[in-house]
């Protein structure tokens, strides 16, 4: 795909060693399932929000430094086992799994945790207040799950993906995708902030819609989830994390 001018121009100016590219912020966002058929849960961004304008997305943002915590309750495969799956040490691979959960949680209202490591909860529509809270980054998710007596539940993630922010960009991330499926009795709403709407899609349908604009990494995910028929398939699926850097030559971006 070509890339507007001055993206063309600030690639080769990296090129040249006139400038040096922005450093990333690692990053995590969720693929968020549910069935019959296999739909995505997909946000509209802003049109006024500085990155990825008007974009349909995942669930999913910057990790805050508190999502190393230890203090966070933690249920399924440990941050080192997620480390080993993620490539990372294991500080960075406790922060991206806490943030992917609870990212989710601010941004779909869908809750990855429970009372028990087996157990998750049914309904989380009245932690509202806490969803604000967090948001504004007046509550930490390790006080959140220690005030209700929950535990991020790790195991109902899979580890999905790894794209990098093209170096050309101005605002960069070293994002890792995950896949998780609606846990029963809880629903998705529209919680608004970022978001000017919310949506259930088949991939095929958010990829064949003409009113639907998605970033290279989105447009990739959706076309391999695509190619299953139930969300077991997609958990079952043999993954291999590859990095993604897309870059810009010529004026295209080239993944």
């Amino acid at each position: 795909m070509r890339v507007p001018d001055d993206l063309a121009q600030r690639a080769r100016d990296i090129a040249a060693g006139l400038i040096t590219p922005v450093p990333t912020r690692d990053a995590a966002t969720v693929v968020l399932l549910r069935e019959p058929p296999v739909e995505v849960y997909l946000l509209k961004r802003q049109s006024t929000m500085a990155f990825a304008a008007g974009a349909h997305v995942f669930p999913g943002g910057s990790v805050d430094p508190r999502d190393t915590d230890h203090a966070v309750a933690w249920a399924g495969p440990s941050p080192a086992d997620w480390a080993a799956v993620l490539g990372s040490d294991e500080a960075t691979a406790r922060g991206l799994v806490c943030a992917a959960v609870r990212e989710t949680f601010e941004e779909s209202g869908v809750l990855l945790a429970g009372p028990s490591p087996d157990a998750v909860a049914p309904d989380t529509t009245h932690w509202e207040a806490e969803r604000a809270a967090l948001i504004d980054r007046s509550l930490s998710f390790a006080e959140f799950l220690a005030a209700h007596g929950l535990v991020l539940r790790s195991d109902l993630l899979k580890a999905w993906a790894h794209w990098i922010t093209p170096e050309v960009e101005t605002r960069r991330f070293d994002t890792r995708f995950f896949v998780a499926v609606l846990p029963h009795g809880q629903r998705t709403r529209d919680v608004g902030g970022e978001a000017s709407l919310v949506t259930w899609l088949t991939p095929q349908a958010a990829l064949d819609a003409s009113d639907v604009f998605l970033m290279p990494p989105t447009h990739h995910t959706l076309t391999e989830i695509a190619g299953f028929e139930t969300t077991d398939a997609v958990f079952a699926a043999d993954r291999k994390i590859i990095t993604h850097l897309p870059r810009v030559v010529d004026g295209e971006l080239r993944l």
